[in-house]
């Protein structure tokens, strides 16, 4: 019986390659294209134009043909086939289809072989901003867990703990930043030059290392700081370390409690200038602020509007320019409008840009508006001109975020991902015929591949 099968795959073996040659040889230069019921046809010297991909190959594309119908069958996405040929067909211009989502197109792309070339012109054309390559991991068994912990949540139980705990802290020193200006929390004196203690507690209460806020901000800065320091001695490069954007803001939201707490210490010592070390502590204690984008570490939904921000960048400076242009423009125009009228509030062209801003952007604070008819209509005018400069590169921008939301959703997916790829790998054991459809899928718990087979193809 073993004897049999093996006779029957070597057979299909060899009619298979007969009937890929035929197609490619005797049948003429025709070659026909069967994509999910759609039959397309071209010649073999188009697709061999690209003999790396996977039509221009004819031993790669010999897998999909079906000799019973004399055609090439692709299980694929039909709107995409129409880009795809058209690749071939014109010499190298790659077109996206209007009614196909990017990172269905992107798929197609990977699966048809197309070249890196290709590849990185349409990604430059959807404005796409380039994957980032995968961290190296550092050498040391201890620096490896160590940065796991702390840099990976999702890499272990312990990771995901240590990243709520994070979340937490965070949330904590925002509040607290938010409360202690509540007028309970910081009663001025009479003499507003007086001594204010850093944090806005009550001045003149003695120590500010017993205020409940003080405790509480230095516990938070406690957790920061050894974060910061277990991070940099496990990462794998110092260097990267310190260039990436995250670990400035780390270091740029504990910097402020440092500068404080000295000052604190040298007003308390020597209470002197009192009123200049309160200008410094409020323009320090303002970068406290920025801990919030801490939370784009832990944060998805940030990282994807980052990216966004990053890949529409081109089209936020276009934004940029169009409004100085219509703000220069039209605040001058206002300003010689409203120059009869002795009661204008636009006593300047640069004093007439704060109007112009905050109509362009429909805003409308209502601090400044035109009183005469040709103030009015240029006041009119520039609303307008103002809903159409900023409606202009709003679907490009949307359009960013729809790719990186839907990528993001798709990595976190990719486990549970279903693939059916098209095509056949020769028939198996027990199994005299081919099959035309192989579906894999990954097991979550332990990653092992099955595969089920479905279909069979016609007997040559």
């Amino acid at each position: 019986v073993p004897l049999y099968y093996l006779v029957n795959v070597i057979n299909y073996v060899f009619l298979l390659k007969e009937a890929a040659e035929a197609a490619d040889g005797e049948l003429g230069d025709r070659v026909f294209i069967n994509v999910s019921g759609l039959r397309f046809e071209t010649q073999r010297r188009t697709l061999a134009r690209y003999p790396d991909t996977l039509l221009g190959d004819p031993r790669k594309r010999t897998r999909f043909f079906d000799p019973a119908r004399n055609e090439y069958f692709l299980d694929r996405n039909r709107p995409s086939f129409d880009a795809i040929l058209y690749y071939y067909q014109s010499g190298g211009r790659l077109r996206r289809p209007g009614n196909v989502a990017v990172d269905v197109f992107m798929e197609e792309l990977k699966f048809y072989e197309l070249d890196g070339a290709a590849m990185e012109s349409f990604k430059d054309e959807e404005g796409l901003v380039e994957e980032e390559p995968e961290r190296p991991m550092p050498s040391g068994e201890l620096q490896r867990q160590a940065w796991l912990l702390f840099e990976y949540p999702d890499s272990s139980g312990a990771a995901r703990i240590v990243a709520i705990v994070s979340v937490m802290v965070i949330l904590v020193s925002i509040v607290i930043f938010c409360l202690e200006t509540l007028p309970e929390f910081r009663e001025e004196p009479a003499s507003f030059s007086n001594h204010m203690e850093a944090n806005g507690t009550v001045p003149g209460a003695g120590s500010p290392f017993s205020d409940p806020f003080f405790i509480l901000e230095t516990i938070c800065i406690v957790w920061f700081s050894f974060e910061l320091l277990v991070r940099f001695a496990a990462s794998p490069s110092k260097g990267a370390f310190f260039k990436d954007i995250m670990n400035t803001i780390d270091m740029v939201a504990i910097m402020p409690y440092f500068v404080t707490l000295g000052l604190d210490l040298s007003d308390y010592d020597a209470s002197s200038q009192q009123a200049t070390s309160l200008s410094v502590l409020r323009v320090i204690r303002l970068v406290r602020v920025f801990r919030i984008f801490k939370l784009s570490r832990h944060s998805k939904g940030l990282q994807i509007l980052g990216l966004t921000l990053r890949a529409s960048m081109r089209e936020l400076a276009l934004l940029i320019f169009f409004l100085i242009i219509g703000i220069v423009l039209f605040s001058s125009a206002v300003f010689f409008a409203e120059a009869d009228d002795p009661d204008s509030a636009f006593t300047s062209i640069p004093h007439a840009f704060w109007w112009a801003v905050v109509s362009m952007t429909t805003v409308g604070y209502g601090d400044m508006y035109p009183v005469t008819i040709g103030g009015r209509i240029v006041g009119s005018m520039c609303a307008v001109a103002g809903v159409l400069t900023i409606a202009l590169p709003v679907p490009v921008i949307v359009s960013n975020f729809s790719y990186f939301y839907h990528r993001e959703n798709h990595d976190a997916k990719q486990e549970d991902y279903v693939h059916v790829a098209c095509g056949h790998a020769g028939p198996g054991v027990g199994d005299a015929k081919a099959p035309l459809v192989r579906a894999e899928s990954v097991d979550e718990d332990d990653f092992e591949t099955t595969e089920t087979h479905t279909g069979s193809l016609a007997d040559v």
